[in-house]
């Protein structure tokens, strides 16, 4: 008896032990950071609410970790995030200023940023070059739009101390514009009692990915271990729910984002709101051999390029491939070769026989981040007008505004059909380059995804499907 007794007292010892250490504190102590900023993060009462604390909750509980949060203004947590050895601060966006600044899990949200306006005003925006002419933009210090506004070159700016007050300022007048999300600006109009109609999106400027941002001394495992599961949340539908709840949407970030361009026939959208033409086909024939259900995002190609450079697990496509941009991504493919000419008005008196020619045109118009964009700067052009749009930018040749676009044959006839112009009108002047283009990936992207997307497409390569979706879009 006294056997099955010590037996019994070791077996319950041994078990809580093991309990206990079960609840051992996590190894690493934070000092978590957030601001009032719905539906994100937000007091209610006494309590903070919102999306991200629901995952940050839903971590800590897994990880054992402390759920102790202090709440700032922006600019003071976005400032002591950068000075606090274990801060984590959220939620937070990453863009290209502030990549290297932290240390980063996630996406957790995607914002859509717009300008907006009221909406009795008039306002007919086709461009960010167009905006920096409107008399005033209200703007948050140190928020991710207002650092990207400023990078762009604009001097029109009114800080404002915050989201209700910037609004309060678009109402009576003494701003014209206010950068936001839909999601940011139908929660602050709902606090203060007024209609998301109240006011009106007259442009959109660009996406970013939401996440929790760390300070640059947290080391790489710790937030690895939170990477580890806010992936885990995705999969087992937690931030889906979240994402109903907090925004009514379940169009949350899973843990590969595939984003495209309108660049007809090779990738747009269609009358029925598919994305298709010929890259989505490819894109859409990989996903469905490898069983990935994911969705394609349609964006302006400047966005989406930005987004491709800093974000991980991210793939955009097409793109062309060149040594500028050769070791920015992974490469997958190449699924076709594209032709770019410098195009001028048919009629017009304007030869270019070669590149010095174009280089003393008085001006040549460029779509930015497109690779032609990029190759000429490398060539010294001091010429160039750029804008995100082709279609503006094809307005701009057609009216004489500039001398020449730069354009790829494969797509120019839809953008001028797009804008109510024929190829006739148009004469391809000069070749400036041929290259491939392919389906990319983030260089942060693992080789695990980028070899699987590979291996897959040189089986499509092989078995014949490859061609015949060549052939539907390309027929001879």
């Amino acid at each position: 008896m006294k056997t099955i007794s010590f037996i019994i007292f070791l077996t319950f010892f041994i078990a809580s032990s093991c309990n206990k250490e079960s609840k051992k504190e996590y190894r690493f102590k934070f000092h978590f950071i957030t601001e009032n900023f719905e539906p994100f993060n937000y007091t209610e009462g006494d309590k903070l609410t919102g999306l991200t604390p629901d995952i940050l909750k839903e971590i800590c509980e897994s990880l054992n970790i402390p759920f102790d949060i202090n709440v700032m203004q922006w600019d003071e947590a976005y400032q002591t995030a950068q000075t606090t050895q274990n801060a984590v601060l959220f939620a937070t966006s990453l863009n290209t200023e502030r990549k290297d600044l932290f240390k980063w899990a996630g996406p957790i949200a995607t914002m859509d940023w717009y300008f907006y306006a009221l909406a009795q005003n008039h306002f007919d925006l086709n461009s960010l070059e167009e905006a920096k002419t409107v008399n005033s933009i209200g703007v948050l210090r140190d928020y991710t739009i207002e650092q990207f506004l400023v990078q762009q070159g604009f001097t029109n700016l009114v800080y404002c101390n915050d989201h209700q007050d910037a609004i309060t300022k678009l109402i009576s007048g003494e701003i014209d514009l206010y950068p936001s999300d839909k999601i940011t600006a139908e929660a602050v109009l709902n606090t203060m009692q007024l209609s998301i109609y109240t006011l009106k999106e007259v442009l959109p400027i660009k996406t970013e990915m939401i996440y929790f941002a760390f300070n640059k001394l947290i080391p790489d495992d710790v937030v690895a271990d939170f990477q580890v599961e806010i992936d885990r949340l995705k999969n087992n539908g937690f931030l889906k729910q979240l994402y109903q709840k907090y925004f009514n949407s379940s169009d949350f970030p899973g843990t590969l984002q595939i984003y495209t361009e309108s660049y007809p026939p090779i990738t747009f959208m269609s009358n029925f709101g598919e994305i298709t033409g010929y890259g989505s086909e490819i894109a859409k024939e990989i996903m469905k051999r490898n069983r990935l259900f994911i969705d394609i995002k349609l964006s302006t190609w400047s966005n989406g390029y930005e987004l491709a450079l800093i974000n991980p697990n991210f793939c955009l496509f097409t793109m062309d491939r060149t040594p500028v941009r050769e070791n920015l991504f992974h490469w997958v493919g190449p699924i076709g070769t594209n032709s770019t000419y410098f195009y001028t008005r048919a009629g017009s008196d304007i030869v270019i026989n070669s590149i010095e020619d174009a280089m003393n045109l008085a001006s040549v118009g460029t779509v930015s981040s497109w690779f032609s964009d990029q190759h000429l700067r490398n060539l010294g052009f001091t010429n160039l007008i750029s804008d995100s749009s082709p279609a503006v930018m094809t307005v701009k040749l057609l009216t004489g505004e500039i001398d020449a676009f730069v354009c790829s044959e494969v797509t120019f006839p839809d953008i001028l059909r797009s804008q109510d112009y024929q190829y006739n009108q148009v004469n391809p002047a000069f070749p400036l380059m041929s290259s491939d283009y392919y389906i990319t990936f983030s260089k942060t992207t693992s080789n695990e995804i980028v070899n699987q997307w590979q291996t897959t497409f040189s089986a499509i390569q092989q078995d014949g499907t490859l061609d015949a979706i060549r052939r539907r879009w390309f027929p001879d």
